[in-house]
């Protein structure tokens, strides 16, 4: 039986956001004993019946589609300007949307000032805990997500589709060796999920449920402890303190707009890197005129969305890249950092299966519609996909701030996202493009096509770990420097973007996080 807590119950456990983060703290927390957890999501909550096998009818229905604003360099703003992230706004969060793939930082990831030294133009500071602190956590989430291919989970990687055998063959040609499909969607059944049909479908939401996403997994968990209220529709618009600086409720609006406070004891925001340090310099007061926990000035800043680029190849034979999972094959062999090849940090080549409604809207060649793009399409069933994942140097002009004059439909100021290249980042996206021309080359492909690159799916940083508090805004276990009983649980709290997709290392973040938050609790320090 769901439970329901009173607004005025001032030991709720509150959590804004369900995803990745949010979920996962939700269930572990609830998993662990803690009685009253609220959960606030800003999204709808959806059924596995209600996604549908359809690009465009998926994105309108998952996707945040608040007004938000985009500056600097980077291509969405010209290409996306009021949508500077492809995420969520549901019950699940962005699990529902992503692709699945679960990589593990790499050692050097987490001390990324100690490896490059220091960066001209980049904000480069180590995380404040390392790898092997991490190895634990990262196993449990290998087998909470059922990642295929992790000894954790015991399952093997899904079979291959025709679009992988062709990027590992690529590989193999220019002696690349390290070509994984590590992905939490299950090859088989496991825990109490089907194994993947390979619809193909994965970033529309999967009907079965063979990926694994909060939505089916940690919250209905959570819930059915009894110790756990998810209230979706309830979008947050500012947390509260006492005189001493402690938080003690969240204010939010629900479907209808009315407006609630929720008292709590404990509060942790894993809404994401845009919504996240948008909310805490919403809750700016006279005690914190520069935005809740933000003495140190960092909230917002250095913002990462990945070095980024996105291309096709055409190949003489058929390849049929619909066919499978969306991510085909994850091509490693560049993910070290050496600086020989001209920069610091790494890349990897992530193998793309998309389908042709996204295949077309992406492509957007420069002079549009007309022989130049219609000629690629025609060859569609020849094409294969990749898009180039590398380390972004943050950089503290990249952020989120609160826009002067825009109101969102809440009458808050509505966030200006901005993100422009470091020189690093460039020269990783170069490097990679070659790499992926080489690849395709020696397999005797007949063109290359790079596009725009498309809103960033994975982003991060803008409310950092740091072990000083006048680096970032978190100490190691997410918790803020300035408020105790404040944490960040998503990517927001990331020092450095790294080079793997980011949702494995939430997880296990949000992992770690729980035990501490209940080993505090006992302890009477929070």
């Amino acid at each position: 039986m769901a439970a329901t807590f009173d607004l005025n119950d001032s030991e709720v456990v509150v959590i804004v956001g369900s995803g990745a983060g949010g979920g996962t703290l939700a269930n572990e927390l609830a998993q662990k004993g803690v009685n009253k957890i609220v959960i606030l999501e800003a999204g709808k909550q959806f059924t596995l019946e209600d996604i549908e096998n359809d690009e465009w009818a998926m994105f309108s229905k998952l996707s945040w589609l608040d007004k938000r604003v985009t500056a600097g360099t980077w291509s969405p703003h010209r290409t996306a300007p009021n949508l500077p992230a492809w995420i969520c706004k549901t019950v699940g969060g962005s699990t529902v949307h992503w692709t699945g793939v679960s990589l593990r930082f790499q050692p050097h990831e987490f001390k990324p000032l100690t490896t490059y030294g220091r960066v001209l133009d980049a904000n480069l500071i180590d995380w404040p805990l390392s790898y092997e602190d991490m190895v634990p956590y990262y196993e449990l989430a290998e087998k909470k997500m059922g990642v295929s291919g992790a000894p954790a989970s015991g399952m093997p990687e899904l079979p291959k589709s025709n679009n992988t055998l062709v990027a590992e063959a690529g590989a193999r040609k220019i002696g690349y060796k390290n070509v994984v499909h590590r992905m939490a969607i299950n090859s088989r059944p496991y825990d109490g999920r089907p194994g993947c049909q390979q619809i193909g479908f994965c970033v529309q939401g999967c009907k079965i449920g063979a990926k694994w996403s909060t939505l089916y997994t940690e919250i209905p968990r959570a819930i059915a402890t009894g110790r756990v209220e998810l209230r979706p529709e309830a979008m947050v618009l500012q947390i509260q303190h006492d005189k001493s600086g402690k938080v003690n409720g969240v204010l939010y609006a629900d479907k209808n707009g009315t407006k609630h406070l929720q008292k709590a004891r404990i509060v942790c925001v894993a809404g994401n890197s845009i919504e996240s340090p948008r909310l805490l310099l919403n809750s700016a007061s006279s005690k914190f005129t520069d935005g809740l926990a933000n003495s140190s000035g960092q909230v917002g800043r250095n913002y990462m969305a990945h070095a980024t680029a996105a291309a096709f190849a055409i190949h003489q034979k058929p390849v049929k890249m619909h066919r499978g999972t969306a991510v085909a094959a994850i091509v490693m062999d560049e993910q070290k950092h050496d600086p020989s090849r001209g920069f610091v940090a790494g890349y990897n080549l992530i193998v793309l299966s998309q389908g042709l409604p996204f295949a077309a809207a992406f492509l957007r060649t420069p002079n549009g519609w007309g022989r130049e793009m219609t000629s690629v399409l025609d060859k569609y069933d020849h094409m294969s996909g990749v898009w180039i994942c590398g380390e972004q140097m943050p950089m503290e002009q990249n952020g989120v701030t609160l826009h002067p004059t825009e109101k969102d439909q809440h009458g808050l100021p509505v966030p200006i996202v901005a993100n422009s290249d470091h020189a690093n980042d460039a020269l990783i996206v170069k490097h990679a493009l070659g790499q992926w021309r080489k690849m395709n080359d020696a397999l005797g492909s007949n063109r290359i096509v790079e596009v725009p690159v498309w809103p960033a799916a994975h982003n991060l940083g803008t409310n950092r770990m740091s072990a000083k508090a006048s680096d970032g805004v978190v100490n190691k276990w997410g918790q803020a420097h300035d408020v105790k009983n404040l944490f960040i649980s998503d990517g927001s709290q990331f020092a450095s973007s790294a080079v793997a997709n980011p949702t494995l290392t939430i997880v296990a973040l949000a992992i770690r996080q729980a035990e501490y938050i209940v080993d505090q609790m006992k302890r009477k320090q929070l």
